[in-house]
């Protein structure tokens, strides 16, 4: 099944109701993260739909929200401004911890990244902030607007088109975006940061990368989105913003209850409703993807089923050497095994066992080609090899299994 999604009503800063939409995992929560949008955009924004989404596969829950006066949400946008943006972002997160569990990472898309950057440090559960094209000071969205400034200065107010839709923008808007002192926030958050920024962005120039980075303590982090686009109209350019956030997330967010797997439970497998084959796969604390080659029909988003018992074979056998190598002193350096599968006929696979030649039919056929480096002699590397067979996925393979299975 794909994400679930909540459909929520909160309390915003400055009393309007803002409408909300919560992105939960297929499977256990990771972690809660609070997701900003970008200027005059609204929680539904592509790029907003498809990070969010992207995060819930990795097990990462988005509260993703309309700021007032946008999309969905009460309230007149003339009325607010960054301040106001940042009260909203409070009242969200106060809603997170009454109702879920508050946000430790804080996810903002452009001038929404300028506003998750600001509010940080007055959320004390947060431990990241990632950022998505976000300017490093506030009142560069004024560029948006400039042929009106004067207008606004005069009479206190002007309509504007943005995007193609009119906006009334106060004074008190101007004002309040120009006493903002982004970068001393910054300085003072005491987050982990991830700057995410195209290069070729036109709309927040990369610049406003190296200001924001440069501002931040830390730790902090950078990852070019190469040919992206502002908005991240290109989905895979979204979804490679979310995979890069999940997995740079995961260093910071980990919480008590995230300790060693369980030896005795269950992998989950559940299909995401993406394509025709792709499945998440859920082992403890580690979320992955399956899926099929585009030749017969997936989309080629993680290893097929037949890839991930290659892998088991092959990371076994890697394990088996290196305990082995350790326990009886052995100088390796390093060491690799490439794993390919195939299906023979059982009568052709003359280096197979006689009893498997003997079989009918076809049979399954894994080769490890195992490449060991260090100084080793010719005896210690036929040792080796020996050893191989012993691993234990090895020994499963060649033995077989029983799969019993129950039906729900």
């Amino acid at each position: 099944m794909p994400s679930k999604i909540q459909r929520l009503t909160i309390d915003g800063g400055t009393g309007a109701t803002l409408a909300a939409r919560l992105d939960l995992p297929p499977g256990p929560v990771r972690a809660y993260a609070l997701f900003a949008h970008c200027f005059t955009c609204s929680k539904d924004l592509a790029a907003a739909r498809a990070v969010a989404a992207g995060l819930a596969a990795q097990g990462i829950a988005v509260l993703r929200f309309d700021f007032t006066g946008l999309g969905s949400s009460e309230g007149e946008f003339g009325h607010t401004n960054f301040s106001s943006n940042i009260a909203d972002l409070k009242s969200a997160a106060d809603y997170m911890r009454e109702h879920y569990q508050a946000p430790s990472i804080l996810i903002g898309h452009s001038l929404g990244g300028a506003a998750v950057l600001a509010v940080a440090a007055d959320i004390p559960e947060v431990k990241a902030v990632a950022t998505i094209g976000a300017p490093a000071d506030v009142s560069h969205v004024l560029h948006n607007f400039s042929a009106h400034l004067d207008e606004i200065d005069e009479k206190g107010v002007a309509e504007v088109s943005l995007g193609g839709r009119p906006f009334s923008i106060s004074k008190q808007f101007i004002d309040d975006a120009h006493g903002q002192n982004l970068l001393d926030r910054i300085a003072n958050m005491r987050k982990a940061l991830l700057v995410l920024h195209s290069p070729i962005d036109a709309t927040v120039g990369i610049e406003n990368a190296g200001d924001i980075f440069q501002a931040a303590k830390h730790p902090k982090s950078f990852i070019s989105l190469d040919s992206a686009d502002h908005l991240l109209s290109n989905s895979a350019d979204a979804a490679y913003a979310a995979q890069m956030i999940a997995a740079w997330a995961g260093r910071f967010v980990q919480t008590a209850d995230q300790s060693d797997t369980d030896l005795n439970q269950a992998i989950r497998v559940e299909e995401t409703g993406t394509g025709l084959f792709q499945n998440a796969v859920l082992s403890g604390n580690h979320h992955l993807f399956t899926d099929e080659p585009k030749s017969v029909g997936g989309a080629d988003t993680g290893p097929s089923p037949y890839d991930y018992l290659a892998i088991a074979l092959g990371a076994c056998t890697s394990m088996t050497l290196r305990l082995y190598a350790r326990h009886k002193k052995i100088a390796v350096d390093r060491i690799r095994v490439d794993v390919s599968h195939d299906k023979v006929h059982a009568a052709d696979c003359l280096d197979c066992a006689e009893d498997l030649q003997q079989r009918p039919g076809k049979i399954d056929r894994f080769e490890r080609r195992i490449h060991v480096e260090g100084d080793l002699d010719e005896a210690t590397r036929q040792r080796l090899l020996e050893i191989a067979d012993r691993c234990p996925v090895h020994k499963t393979l060649e033995a077989g299994a029983a799969v019993v299975s129950v039906l729900d």
